[in-house]
């Protein structure tokens, strides 16, 4: 099978880019080649710039299949469909959970939950149109490829290399151990997948030539909040104690606190079925505790530093 990825060398893109070359598939990336540059030496790369409309590098050459990562907003999206015009047979595009309606849905809400009105008049990704931009995709590529499209809709992504900090900031925190400021509920439900999970479900529905939209969500048993920290702590071998504090005490709200958590809740039963595996937490914990230490522990882009935490745990 012949793969072309637009955007593979960037965590998600990297994931799925290594898991087809274990299967052995033929993987061309389409990129800009700023990121990742050492990455995947063997692999062909056609350069261009999705920002600027450059897709010249995709004029001649055809593929079974492409994996679209790096499309936002339609302007990505149709731009590269016009370029490979019939010269891909199926079209996957990662969309994202966020496309759903935010109130009026239940937990385990499948794929067929009704999604937030299409966005086409900005390019600007915010809380509010990241969602909705992600549905104007999804429609161009059905509308385009239509029995040849598949739509993969990922929570909150985790593992190794994972730019966004979101996972590694409690994975951190919990391997310090000691008491843990939550602002929000122990009890509230959280859906992790694991990257590399992601990554087989992409690979595996390619191979199946299997059309439709597909939830990527984990982990491989239901957990809490309050038991996503409690799990990274036992994998660095440390204690921790949860404090509540109050919600409004920290501004922004840290990494996977939510308070419409009910209506986040997705089903994966469509997913299993088709070969999504179920990565245990407590290994994607060590994985990237383990990968967080080799890089040295750079400065975090979320969360509170061990003073701001020290003074809220003061108050508490």
């Amino acid at each position: 099978m012949k793969i072309l990825v637009l955007g593979g060398t960037s965590f998600v893109g990297r994931a799925i880019v290594a898991e087809a070359l274990h299967q052995d598939a033929g993987v061309t990336l389409f990129s800009r080649g700023r990121t990742g540059a050492g990455l995947f030496p063997d692999v062909p790369r056609r350069i261009g710039d999705r920002d600027t409309g450059d897709y010249t590098a995709l004029r001649d050459g055809s593929w079974d299949a492409v994996v679209d990562v790096s499309g936002y907003v339609p302007r990505h999206v149709g731009q590269a469909m016009a370029a490979l015009g019939d010269r891909a047979g199926r079209y996957l595009f990662i969309s994202s959970n966020a496309v759903y309606a935010r109130t009026g849905v239940g937990p385990g809400s499948d794929e067929d939950t009704p999604r937030r009105p299409p966005v086409r008049d900005t390019e600007e990704l915010t809380e509010d149109t990241y969602g909705p931009l992600k549905v104007a995709c999804e429609d161009d590529v059905v509308a385009r490829y239509g029995g040849r499209a598949t739509i993969v809709r990922p929570g909150r992504v985790a593992g190794p290399h994972d730019p966004s900090d979101v996972f590694t900031y409690w994975v951190r925190r919990a391997a310090r151990g000691g008491r843990v400021a939550l602002p929000g509920r122990p009890e509230q439900p959280v859906q992790i997948v694991d990257s590399r999970d992601l990554a087989r479900l992409v690979v595996r529905l390619l191979a199946d030539d299997r059309p439709g939209a597909f939830h990527a969500m984990g982990p491989a048993e239901p957990t809490t909040l309050g038991g996503l920290i409690e799990t990274c702590a036992h994998v660095a071998g440390r204690q921790v104690e949860i404090v509540p504090v109050a919600p409004e005490s920290v501004s922004p709200v840290l990494p996977l606190v939510r308070s419409d958590w009910p209506s986040q809740q997705r089903s994966t039963a469509r997913a299993r079925a088709a070969g999504l595996p179920a990565t245990p937490l407590a290994v994607t914990a060590a994985d990237v505790l383990a990968w967080d230490r080799e890089r040295g522990e750079p400065a975090l882009s979320t969360g509170l530093s061990p003073a701001q935490e020290a003074e809220l745990l003061a108050g508490a």
